[in-house]
């Protein structure tokens, strides 16, 4: 039974993450900090679930408190940790920049170098989509430059991913990071789009439409990304012996260390999003239309060819049967 440490266990991806691998007979060990950056009740429920079932083990502390994550890390010995722990949302670090860095940087550096102390076979990490910034050329791919970020998450997220490099080549760690496009799904953050409209439309209140409606997503469901990730931790990266990565593969020339997409490689316009939603709730919106959002981008797209190639696997749940899923689990959740 392969030991896995995952922190961010209390948030949307990792309690899914975590579920899935409880099935599939892995040991886990949760962490998470339990932040209120959201409705802490939801996070307190998905630790509840998790900790109802055999196999998993939990930890409430913040990352940045290196002596209790080194005590937890060494009592549990992982032979994979999946950092997916983080200050969320982008249009929050607008407002506190300061949580992005002590989050998402020296709590990354924590992780890494827990892993490095305890020399764990794989570190996945987590970063985003944001991390192409002002990239135009689309679909995302791996080995495009994304040195344009318009945000100081954004900015955080690329900073972890050279981290994790430094690292990989220094000792020798394999390390995968994953770039996430807008995830969403039952057990969502109430700070995401979807989250948001659900709620305003079955509340009968007006729903703010961003650049007017025209804007584009790779919304990716969190089932798919999740078996992603599942699937990914047993495609450790290896230093080339050559110095040359295979054409396609971000593979590091001088480290066991790479970055996958992971998304549905579908253009979704935020319209069509709304409309599905109408859908599934069977109420038409009350839309209300604004200008752009500092910080935000027009589109995401993202190539999964190396995913599929590293895995076999590639996300491929429809967004309008995803959508009808979630308005499922809401309407269960608040008893709507």
């Amino acid at each position: 039974m392969t030991r896995v440490l995952i922190t961010g266990t209390a948030g949307f991806i990792g309690f899914n993450l975590a579920w899935l691998l409880l099935d599939e007979g892995f040991v886990v060990q949760g962490y998470d900090g339990m932040t209120d950056y959201y409705d802490v009740t939801l996070k307190q429920r998905r630790h509840q679930m998790l900790l109802q079932r055999p196999g998993f083990s939990a930890t409430e502390a913040m990352l940045e408190d290196r002596e209790t994550f080194d005590r937890v890390a060494d009592g549990f010995r992982p032979e994979v940790i999946i950092h997916l722990a983080a200050q969320a949302g982008v249009r929050y670090s607008l407002e506190n920049p300061r949580a992005y860095l002590d989050a998402n940087v020296i709590g990354t550096f924590n992780v890494m170098e827990a892993a490095r102390r305890l020399q764990v076979r794989h570190l996945l990490m987590a970063s985003t989509s944001s991390v192409y910034g002002a990239n135009e050329s689309m679909p995302f791919r791996e080995t495009d430059k994304a040195d344009s970020q318009l945000t100081i998450y954004a900015a955080t997220k690329k900073a972890t991913e050279n981290m994790g490099h430094a690292y990989a080549h220094l000792y020798n760690l394999p390390t995968t990071m994953f770039r996430f496009f807008t995830v969403y799904g039952p057990w969502g953050r109430p700070d995401m789009a979807l989250y948001k409209f659900v709620e305003g439309i079955l509340n009968d209140r007006p729903i703010d439409i961003y650049n007017h409606g025209d804007l584009c997503r790779d919304f990716t469901y969190v089932d798919d990304l999740v078996r992603a990730i599942h699937l990914l931790i047993d495609a450790a990266p290896v230093r080339p012996v050559d110095g040359i990565a295979p054409e396609g593969d971000s593979l590091s020339p001088v480290a066991p260390w790479r970055v996958v997409n992971i998304g549905n490689s579908d253009k979704v316009r935020l319209l069509d999003f709304v409309d599905a939603i109408e859908a599934a709730t069977g109420k038409p919106a009350i839309r209300n239309y604004m200008p752009m959002q500092q910080g935000d981008v027009t589109s995401t797209w993202a190539d999964a060819s190396l995913l599929q190639r590293l895995t076999g696997y590639r996300p491929q749940t429809d967004v309008r049967e995803g959508i009808a899923r979630f308005v499922a689990w809401y309407r269960d959740y608040y008893g709507v």
